[in-house]
């Protein structure tokens, strides 16, 4: 299945609930060229051979090892600064009063582009670029209500890369049950995911049960407590499913990963990049991952801003299902028919995922 582009059914906006601790800057440079230019009305950045452009990425809670989220979002950095001639750095968080520090650690270093990571950093983000309107912004998962020349949200609808996945998982099961384990519902993407988890795998199994779980802790855990998700997804598999999802950073990695190390054959999906890949100890299971095309949409805007196409407001980006590798023979033709149509159906909005954010 290629990737699509599909519009945006909510209003632009972003809001803020995390946290972070700083650790180390990691930086990547690359032989620089080309210059980075930009209209009055537009922020300013430059890149020559002796300054190339600067991009720092404040991560999330989950960390920029994360296997999902958080490094989609900083291979999407290195890809853009490599495209440019620029340099690129991470600054990782561990508490949501650590996310104005950590942008402001950037602001302070002269950083030209900002990128920050999930729907928690939305207000430091918002008010840092207000702050410095010669920096530019791009804010991951953050709705922009108020379009600012130098913010974009780069917006990438969750609930569409998890219904594809549930309807998979509903044409996959046998025991008619399947099972999501779940960073917050104080999250409005991982709640989209599950929205449309849940309507997808109903939509191709309209009896199927869903047992969808969030973690219970402070948002400081939730998506890095991979023993958590490793009970919780055993405990799913006990009570019948046969399909396991789990959309919650490194507690979802735990998930996937206890799944696949488990005595059951059963099938498990990843989230947010290919975690073939990224987490290959769960490969036993991995039949795909639900898709947003976080590094690609970054990546763009990076390189929107050198070449003076940067504008603010939302980006939509495009979502998908990842290959599915040593389960190709399992998903069959028919299987993937259904897949396309559901995503064309999506795309143009003749089918709906119910998520109301």
């Amino acid at each position: 299945m290629g990737a699509y582009i599909v519009p945006v059914s909510h209003p632009p906006g972003g809001n803020t609930m995390g946290k972070m601790r700083t650790t180390a800057v990691f930086t990547v440079l690359v032989a620089a060229t080309g210059l980075v230019a930009a209209a009055c009305s537009r922020p300013v950045a430059k890149t020559t051979e002796e300054q190339p452009l600067r991009i720092g990425v404040v991560t999330d809670i989950g960390r920029v090892d994360d296997k999902g989220f958080n490094h989609s979002a900083w291979e999407g950095a290195q890809q853009g600064a490599a495209a440019i001639g620029g340099e690129a750095s991470y600054i990782e968080s561990e508490s949501g009063r650590d996310y104005e520090k950590n942008i402001n650690a950037y602001v302070d270093q002269g950083a030209d582009v900002i990128v920050t990571v999930g729907f928690a950093l939305g207000e430091a983000t918002t008010a840092a670029a207000k702050a410095n309107p010669n920096i530019v912004f791009i804010g991951v998962d953050q709705d922009q209500q108020e379009v600012l020349p130098n913010l974009a949200g780069l917006i990438i609808p969750a609930d569409h890369s998890g219904f594809l996945a549930g309807a998979l998982a509903g044409m996959l099961t046998r025991s008619n049950v399947v099972a999501a384990v779940l960073g917050t519902d104080q999250i409005p993407p991982v709640v989209a995911y599950k929205e449309g988890w849940e309507r997808g795998a109903r939509h191709t199994s309209p009896q199927v049960t869903t047992i969808s779980t969030y973690h219970p802790g402070e948002l400081d855990v939730v998506f890095t407590d991979p023993d958590w998700g490793a009970a919780t997804a055993l405990e799913a598999l006990d009570q019948g499913a046969d399909v396991v999802f789990a959309a919650a950073g490194g507690t979802g990695n735990g998930a996937l990963l206890a799944v696949a190390e488990g005595e059951k054959k059963v099938h498990c999906i990843g989230v947010d990049i290919d975690q073939w890949h990224t987490l290959p100890g769960a490969r036993p299971c991995l039949v795909t991952s639900a898709l947003r095309h976080i590094g690609p949409g970054i990546a763009e805007l990076v390189a929107a801003v050198h070449n003076d196409g940067f504008s603010g407001g939302n980006t939509i980006g495009t979502v998908g299902l990842a290959p599915f590798h040593d389960f190709d023979p399992v998903v069959t033709t028919e299987m993937r028919d259904t897949l396309d149509a559901l995503a064309a159906g999506l795309k143009d909005g003749s089918i709906t995922t119910g998520y109301e954010p």
